[in-house]
Parts: structure tokens; sequence; C-alpha cells
């Protein structure tokens, strides 16, 4: 579930033992709709440091960074003439765990030093590197509705079967297979883990992701669950596959896909739903963005400000106005916003109207309006398969409660009664083992995903 916030996400200080920030830094910067990865060259020179910055996505190389100042293990970048800063924190001289700021956005940026592979694999101790003790096939599949070709990989005891099966669906914004992030591959860590105790799993990469075709940032949640559809009917074809046995696996936005395939496609087996919404989205979102800035300790006022603001953008966006008029009502909701950051010094003139503009262009996307007008419940309650639903106690993207609570309240009403919940404390929206579940944490924990929820899914299955 992307991140939809005007709060700061602020990244805790602390002790580190590592003090070297040259070298050169990889990371992906999660934008919503766009992936950029971004590199920094960060050079030593006299008592000092310089830097510059590459968005290959972009064809941009060279960026002159300003200002480089690294105190304390802390290492602060800045590029003026963008309007461009990173803060981050160095931790065992290979990664960097911070915030990256832009038009007023602040966005969790990971960084993983180059040509340190044995350092970055201490780091996430989980992810398996080949051989691995099984079947592993890269396939294709179409999706002819929309005209695309989906690239994945299919994983699949050695010996035995047919096989039961499992289709992972990855979260919001632009994912490939192992559903990548701050580092991480949740995806990976699963497929290997159920392979191993005698499933067949197929990840694939996003439309217009890695090796898949199609246009993403055309697509809704909507186009999404063709895709989805497409991969269970690949697999009904599949050798060695049990047709009768295939279920689907969605954490977040996947978590809404897989009921919009499960409710017209009742050869669907089961579903695993983790930390998927229960409630209609465009109050998920508000709830997301007070519990974000409570845990980052947002004044009451401003929540509840924020909140107020947040209800009417989304209402806008997910109404009937055409895209023309519903920008000019957004902006003239945003703008006396700004100007009140303009008018105290928080922020330039020229930041806030790019800002505006950034904000405006998301709200307005077709994945945005769907996305608000949506309802799980209208699909959950057309479910007839066996769900398990996950969720942790510290997620503060998709609240468990709340959420949890609306997927069972769904599926029981229409008549579903072989539905498990449960909340796993001390787990994020990643399923990590947390201290806050602020977004800023994801990088910097080692765990990739929690063998509590491994240990839970498999004992469902």
């Amino acid at each position: 579930m992307r991140i939809l916030t005007l709060f700061l996400i602020l990244v805790t200080g602390g002790q580190l033992q590592a003090q070297n920030p040259v070298g050169i830094w990889h990371g992906t910067l999660d934008l919503g709709q766009v992936n950029l990865r971004l590199i920094f060259h960060i050079d030593k020179k006299g008592d000092g440091f310089t830097a510059t910055m590459d968005s290959p996505d972009q064809g941009a190389a060279g960026i002159p960074i300003g200002s480089v100042a690294f105190n304390g293990g802390i290492l602060e970048l800045e590029a003026p003439a963008l309007g461009v800063r990173y803060k981050g924190k160095l931790e065992a001289d290979t990664t960097l765990s911070g915030t990256f700021y832009q038009s007023g956005m602040e966005i969790p940026l990971y960084l993983v030093k180059q040509g340190n592979t044995a350092a970055a694999e201490e780091t996430r101790p989980q992810e398996p590197h080949p051989p691995f003790p099984y079947r592993v096939d890269e396939v294709t599949f179409a999706n002819p509705e929309a005209g695309i070709t989906l690239a994945g990989t299919l994983t699949r005891p050695q010996s035995g079967g047919p096989f039961a099966t499992v289709v992972l669906v990855s979260g919001s914004g632009p994912q490939n297979r192992d559903e990548e992030l701050f580092g991480h591959k949740p995806f990976l860590v699963i497929a290997d883990y159920l392979t191993r105790q005698g499933y067949a799993i197929l990840r694939y990469d996003d439309r217009g992701v890695g090796a898949s075709t199609g246009d993403f940032a055309a697509a809704t949640t909507a186009d999404f669950a063709t895709d989805a559809a497409a991969a269970v009917t690949f697999l009904q074809t599949t050798a060695n596959i049990d047709p009768s046995r295939i279920g689907i696996l969605g954490h977040s936005e996947g978590g809404m896909i897989a009921p919009i395939v499960a409710s017209v496609h009742p050869e669907i087996a089961f579903l695993i739903l983790l930390a998927a919404p229960g409630i209609p989205l465009d109050s998920l979102l508000v709830m997301q963005n007070w519990m974000l800035g409570e845990a980052s300790g947002v004044p009451a006022e401003q929540l509840e400000a924020s909140a107020k603001l947040n209800k009417t953008l989304y209402a806008l966006a997910a109404g009937p106005a055409e895209t023309a008029e519903l920008e000019k009502e957004i902006r003239k909701l945003l703008l006396p916003v700004y100007q009140s950051a303009i008018n105290s010094g928080a922020i330039t003139e020229a930041a806030a109207m790019e800002a505006i503009t950034q904000q405006t262009a998301s709200l307005t996307s077709p994945w945005m309006r769907y996305f608000l007008g949506f309802n799980p419940g209208r699909y959950l309650a057309r479910v007839t398969c066996p769900v398990l639903a996950l969720n942790g106690d510290r997620d503060l993207q998709v609240s468990a409660k709340e959420n949890l609570a609306g997927i069972e309240t769904a599926l029981r009403d229409s008549g579903n009664d072989d539905v498990t919940i449960e909340t796993l404390p001390g787990l994020n929206h990643l399923f990590q083992e947390s201290e806050t579940g602020l977004p800023a944490e994801y990088g910097r924990i080692s765990q990739t995903f929690s063998p509590i929820a491994l240990e839970e899914i498999l004992k469902w299955l």
C-alpha cells in the first residue's frame, strides 16, 4: 500500500560504529506510480567530501551535490539547484537508511554500497541464493484482455505432484516478481519457503516492470486483477500443477486484487490476504495518514486539519468530475495550505507550486481515482473459497483492527464461514518484526519477512 500523506516521515538517530560514507550507493525511490533508481557517488576531498548523483531512469548522470556533511554517522546531501536533500544513517559501512526530501515530499530511501554483496547479504539474512533444492523455471504467459505478456518465475518441488500452487500478487507501485522494495525481496523469501514445503509458487513482474510488457502507469487495480487472472489461467494448463488447488496470496493492494479475481473465478481454491484492505479505500487512506502522522509526533491539531482536507480531496477524486475540472478544484483546495507554509518560511514558493502540481497529478491519475472509489466488501461478499487474512498489529498503513474486521464481516455476512483472521504482534506492513511500524524502519530492519508469519501461512495451507 503506497503512502499517501502530507506528513513528515522522520528517521530517528542513534550511535553508529561505521564512519566511512565514501563509495557508490544504490537505491530506489518509490514515488507511487513510478520507481526511480538513484546512485550517489561520494568521494573524499581534503577534510570533507564531494558527491554527485545519477538518475538512470531519467537519463541523468553526474548531477552535482552542492553540500555534503557527515557527522556522528549521519550523512546529509543537498542539491539546492534541484531542491533535493537526503539525510541518512550509516550502518555497518555498507548501508544507509534515511529520507529523501524534495518539493515538500519526504520519502524513505534505503541505499546499499556497491561492491559489498557479502555485507548486503548479511543485512538481508533471509534472502535465499542458488543452488536451490527445487525446480526453477522462467515463464511467460499472456493476458489477452490487455494484449500484454507477463513474465515470472515458477518454482516447484523436484519430484512428486501434481502440486497445490500459490500465485503471489504484489502491493501497489510498480513491483518486480520479488516485490523488491527497501532492499528486501519478500516474495522471493515466501516463494523459497513454501516451495521447500512442497508447494508450487508463481510470482511475476507487474505489467511494464522487468520482463513484463504493458503500461503500468495507465492501469488501475481492476486491470491488475486481469493480470492475476491470466496467471491462474496459465497454471491451469501447466504440467504437474493441480488445477483444482490454485490459490492467490495478495499483499496490500494485492489483497484487493485477490478477491476481485476470486469473485468472478469460483475455481480459485483459496485466498491468503496479507495486510489487505477491508474498509473503503478513502477511509483507509485518511486513517493511514493519521496513524503515520501520530507515530511521527505530528500535533493533534495538524492531524485533524490534514484529515479534514484529505477527506475532501479524496471525495473529489473518487467523484465523477472530468479531469480538467477536478484539477482546478484540487488546486483551489491545496493553494491556501501551501500559501500558509510559504508565508511561514517552511517552503519556497517554487517548491510549493511543484508539490501542488505533483499531488494534483497523483490524485487525478486513473489508478488513484479507481482506488479511492474502491470498496473491498463488494468483492469479498462474492468470495466462496477458504480465506486466511493476516495483519501485523504495528501496521500503520493498513490498520489491523479495522481492516481485518471489515474482511471478516464481508465474508461471513455473505455465508462464507471458512475464514481465518489473525493479528500478529509486533509486525509492520511488510510483516517485519518492528519497533515503531513507521516506513522509515523498513530498510533498516534486517528481517525481510517474519518466520512466524511464514509458519502461520504454511500451517493454514
